[in-house]
């Protein structure tokens, strides 16, 4: 990272592109601390549309990847549209929202529904899909109800896709909340863009783009943590592998030692 940031600023400073084009890390940390305030005030917004845009998705992703794994008829008829509709370019999208819902929050919601929706139902589907079948079989063996097998069997075992799905879509939640600012709207990091753009502010332009990589990292972070609290079993087995490699390992040096 330090040495992107040297590179960087050796290119500002040796003229190879013009400043207004790039500008130095230097020039883009004063935009950013003096512009501060306002990049703030325009987050809320983005950051609000990416959260709700995000839950939303969460929900109808497991409602509907729940009903797929039920029904295989389900399964069959959306698998193929779900494919199809991830074909179409979420820029494409953006400007029939705005048209059909207005220059509100409504519009970036959907948006971000529609883009974090496919991650987390393709990785909960193929989650249930991974489930040890003969866990299955014990269980209904035992006389356990459906409802007890998805409890204590099938939705903890989907849960590690499920994660891996959800910080897919955490990092898509935050850019389809500002594409979709890009296209209408009076507040957001999208439309600050357009506004520094049409200024030819280029420093603050880079401010901003740094300030949406914060908050996706941000809420990658989120979801790391939560993953953590959810499955602690998986900590618990990562700690198990690390303590039999290391015992691998002190016992191939004690045998090279006494062979030596």
């Amino acid at each position: 990272m330090a040495a992107i940031l040297l590179l960087w600023e050796l290119v500002s400073i040796s003229g190879l592109v013009p400043s207004y084009m790039l500008p130095s890390p230097v020039a883009v940390c004063k935009a950013l601390i003096g512009d501060l305030p306002t990049i703030l005030f325009h987050a809320k917004f983005t950051l609000l549309e990416a959260v709700y845009g995000l839950l939303i998705g969460i929900a109808l992703a497991f409602i509907f990847a729940t009903v797929m794994d039920r029904f295989r008829v389900m399964d069959q008829a959306f698998y193929p549209i779900m494919i199809i509709t991830q074909t179409i370019p979420t820029i494409a999208i953006a400007p029939i929202l705005v048209l059909w819902m207005g220059f509100g929050m409504a519009p970036k919601i959907t948006l971000v529904v529609i883009t974090t929706f496919f991650p987390i139902t393709i990785g909960l589907l193929d989650g249930y899909k991974s489930v040890d079948p003969d866990a299955i079989r014990l269980m209904k063996a035992m006389g356990a109800s459906r409802m007890q097998i998805f409890r204590h069997v099938k939705f903890p075992g989907a849960l590690p896709q499920f994660c891996s799905g959800l910080k897919i879509s955490a990092s898509y939640a935050v850019v389809g909340a500002v594409v979709s600012e890009w296209l209408g709207g009076f507040n957001g990091l999208g439309v600050y863009m357009t506004r520094v753009k049409k200024a030819y502010s280029f420093d603050k332009m880079f401010a901003v783009i740094i300030f949406i990589v914060i908050i996706s990292l941000l809420l990658l972070l989120a979801v790391n943590i939560v993953s953590r609290i959810t499955m602690p079993w998986l900590q618990v087995e990562k700690e198990k592998n690390h303590d039999s490699e290391f015992a691998k390992r002190n016992c191939t040096t004690c045998r090279v030692s006494h062979g030596a």
